[in-house]
């Protein structure tokens, strides 16, 4: 085995169960990482919504509105903005929690063309009771790691995403819109993926 072969692999494979394959080694790069522990964390929280109709991103819209745990009263612009997503999948999730009686919204009395957010008593009350098993599975990622490392490297994370927010916009990286790939194009051969 050469010394890059042990850079991709983990130390310890772990377990896999019956039936599943073992995930091909992830490359030992920011983004390959950092994709791959989305995908990670993406799953534990959604298992822990599978019953409750949700999806991660609502979820963490109710946790963003929470009166306890967040901040009630911001409009779509501000919302999209903690969530790192554009304005317009904000109003469709807000839309749908809407549907849901978990969001209302209210006339901004300083601007009254801005909606101000706010979970219903029933979001309130859904966000409570999901709130500790959310935050459970989100701890139970980290607990192959020693308590001491498990807040190094959130505060690694942190410190990364904090010191890069100008990279932070939604949406970077997708194709533009109205992009077709010609009949040439998806014959010539593409650049191997390094990510």
């Amino acid at each position: 085995m050469t010394k890059r072969d042990k850079r991709m692999r983990p130390p310890h494979p772990a377990p896999t169960d019956a039936g599943m394959t073992e995930l091909a080694p992830v490359r030992r790069t920011p983004m390959s990482l950092a994709r791959r522990f989305v995908q990670i964390c993406t799953t534990a929280t959604a298992e822990t919504l599978a019953g409750e109709n949700l999806t991660p991103t609502q979820f963490a819209i109710l946790v963003y509105l929470s009166r306890e745990t967040g901040e009630p009263d911001i409009d779509q612009i501000s919302l999209a903005e903690r969530l790192g997503i554009d304005r317009a999948r904000a109003s469709q999730l807000a839309d749908e929690l809407e549907a849901m009686k978990l969001l209302e919204r209210r006339v901004n009395g300083a601007d009254r063309r801005a909606r101000l957010l706010r979970l219903t008593p029933r979001g309130e009350t859904l966000r409570a009771r999901l709130h500790p098993t959310q935050i459970a599975s989100q701890m139970r990622v980290l607990a192959v790691l020693p308590p001491r490392k498990r807040e190094l490297l959130l505060d690694l994370l942190l410190c990364v995403v904090e010191s890069n927010r100008a990279l932070a916009r939604p949406g970077s990286g997708r194709r533009k819109r109205g992009f077709r790939q010609t009949a040439a194009d998806k014959r010539r051969p593409s650049p191997s993926n390094k990510t």
